[in-house]
């Protein structure tokens, strides 16, 4: 019996994503092919591999079966054809990175660009999450978080800036109305603008630093915003003068030096360590990502 690679790897991506357009996000195909593909395999093997509802795709007992054996042949298939990427003069391929808008607004501008033009073969995907995710199952190759989200069995190269601050600003009109907070615990008394997570928890209390003091508040305000993608509305609110907003310094210096928002407390503001690029350490890496591994640890201020 004769299968095709391509239809094997299309349950996977379907099985492991629990769903057509979830498996059609993982590896960059459309739900209509990934589910022809599934109906030709299921009719050439004369079983069925899922379960199909309305609401989820799940494995039958069959094709829990297949996908067990079949993961891990597909992986070595994988490093088989990088292997063979690795003695092209010019790496090629896709990439797909796991990142935090913070880390596509912040950090990926200033690389992405030199990146593609120095390795034209490549194609590059990047998917923003704000929670951490097992890179492998998002069907992602690596990720960019900060060094309290990595787990133990990832490897980490730094990317992006080694040292970053939490600003704190209001407009200049909200400053004259309320008043300017020449301490953070006066925050308590002002109308703050805070984030919420995917998952439904709030950001952290607001923390600052100056001369060895820490101090942490947990203010109150008119809005509320998902983290992520919603924090530019945060930001043209605070602009309005709906209330003070604390957010990355480089996320907020144009504004400053635009002079629509007017930057608080600096002296309080802490300072952090960049981000990282992670990637798992138990597989062989991809000539793709080898590739831009390579080009961010050759950037100047990964040293």
């Amino acid at each position: 019996m004769k299968i095709d690679l391509g239809d094997l790897d299309a349950f996977v991506a379907v099985a492991r994503a629990g769903g057509f357009r979830e498996g059609a996000r993982a590896n960059g195909g459309s739900a209509s092919f990934l589910s022809e593909a599934v109906r030709r395999l299921e009719a050439q093997l004369g079983v069925r591999l899922l379960n199909r509802t309305t609401r989820s795709v799940a494995p039958t007992e069959a094709g829990k079966g297949l996908l067990e054996r079949l993961g891990p042949a597909l992986t070595e298939v994988e490093q088989a054809l990088d292997v063979v990427n690795g003695f092209r003069d010019r790496p090629a391929g896709a990439l797909r990175l796991n990142v935090p808008v913070s880390a596509a607004r912040l950090v990926l501008p200033s690389i992405v660009p030199r990146f593609l033009a120095a390795y034209p073969d490549i194609r590059l995907e990047v998917v923003t999450d704000e929670s951490f995710v097992d890179v492998l199952a998002a069907g992602c190759d690596a990720g960019i978080r900060y060094d309290e989200r990595l787990e133990q069995d990832m490897i980490a190269v730094p990317i992006g800036p080694r040292t970053q601050r939490f600003a704190t600003a209001a407009s200049p009109a909200y400053l004259d109305r309320s008043g300017r907070p020449q301490h953070p615990s006066e925050l308590l008394d002002h109308a703050c603008l805070r984030g919420r997570f995917a998952s439904g928890a709030m950001t952290t209390p607001w923390e600052f630093e100056r001369d060895g003091e820490v101090v942490r508040v947990d203010p109150t305000g008119p809005l509320i915003v998902r983290v992520g993608g919603a924090m530019d509305l945060a930001v043209d609110a605070a602009i309005a003068g709906t209330g003070v907003v604390s957010l990355f310094e480089d996320w907020l210096r144009p504004y400053f030096d635009s002079g629509v928002l007017e930057p608080i407390l600096e002296p309080w503001w802490q300072r952090f360590s960049g981000p990282f690029l992670y990637y798992p350490g138990r597989r062989l890496v991809p000539a793709p990502l080898r590739a831009f591994i390579d080009f961010v640890k050759a950037e100047p201020n990964q040293a």
